[in-house]
């Protein structure tokens, strides 16, 4: 059995645990049935992502994107759990099956466990938004530590879950955080976001995602987008190219020859233009953080725990 999940070509931890949390959750499971595909973390559930006519096994995946896929050939589709209420309901299924993302288990793993926290406040945005932003300089002068979502997985995990604040545009980091008690604040720089699956997750959790918006924080990342910045609509225009993920990716990156120097005059153009940002993140530093009740968040661990036990027993 093999982990299938969806492999972004910048790289994404909430994707990229997939390749390792499995074989803590089921150890062994690369060893039996061959055959099948078990469709874990991600919001994989969609007609055109998923191959035909093969065996997969879903234990917490979600929907969120195009057609939620027909599971109506039971040699096909094994579906023990999915992320959340609104997935259950979306494809078909008792929303007792919308348990919780399963993520949730990192914070169970022994190498994760009693982290101390002395991270500060740190800002994860959603991977898209690396691709042409300055968030590095936008979170220095916002007093927040920037960790780079296309980092590797279990780096940017032990950032998330040694920090005293999460501000996070990126969903798993909003899941990481929570799961490791550590208070979190949602954030978008779209006004357009598909809130489902946020909202899949905050409904098996009983949390609320009303994100605070935060400017765009760059023209690069405004035409990457195709979004505006500064009134200035880059929507319809031809995108930039996408530059590889990482703390380097930035406007600078898009515009400029790497070895070309950045002026002191064009560093504080730039903090100038992403003023709006600063100020926003600032704003959500500050802002009331959320945390699921400790109760509830165990009862669906306690939840999941019992369907990988089902699992075992029926595949191993």
């Amino acid at each position: 059995m093999h982990p299938f999940y969806w492999e972004s070509a910048h790289g994404n931890f909430g994707d990229d645990l997939n390749l390792w949390l499995w074989d803590f959750l089921l150890p062994g499971l690369r060893d039996v049935h061959p055959e099948t595909l078990l469709v874990g973390v991600g919001t994989v559930l969609n007609e055109a992502l998923l191959p035909p006519r093969v065996k997969k096994l879903v234990v917490g995946s979600g929907f969120g994107y195009g057609s939620a896929p027909n599971l109506a050939d039971a040699e096909e589709w094994d579906v023990r759990a999915v992320r959340g209420p609104l997935t259950a309901r979306k494809i078909g299924l008792a929303e007792r099956l919308g348990i919780v993302d399963p993520a949730v288990m990192v914070a169970e793993m022994p190498e994760f466990r009693n982290l101390p926290k002395n991270g500060g406040a740190i800002f994860v945005p959603h991977w898209e938004s690396t691709v042409g932003g300055i968030w590095p300089m936008v979170c220095r002068e916002a007093g927040l530590s920037y960790v780079d979502p296309c980092g590797e997985a279990k780096s940017v995990i032990g950032k998330i879950a040694q920090a005293e604040l999460v501000v996070a545009e990126s969903m798993h980091a909003a899941i990481l955080a929570d799961a490791f008690r550590v208070p979190w604040v949602a954030v978008t720089t779209s006004q357009s976001i598909n809130s489902f699956k946020w909202q899949d997750w905050a409904a098996s959790l009983g949390v609320r995602y009303e994100p605070r918006l935060v400017p765009i924080s760059s023209r690069a990342e405004a035409i990457t987008k195709g979004a505006r910045f500064w009134g200035i609509s880059f929507k319809g225009r031809v995108h930039a190219p996408e530059a590889p993920c990482g703390p380097g990716t930035s406007e600078t990156m898009l515009m400029e020859r790497p070895e070309e120097p950045v002026s002191a005059l064009r560093s504080a153009a730039k903090k100038l233009m992403a003023a709006p940002s600063i100020l926003a993140l600032r704003q959500a530093r500050k802002a009331e953080p959320q945390l699921s009740a400790d109760q509830v968040l165990a009862g669906k661990k306690d939840q999941f725990r019992e369907v990988l036990a089902d699992i075992h027993r029926d595949y191993f």
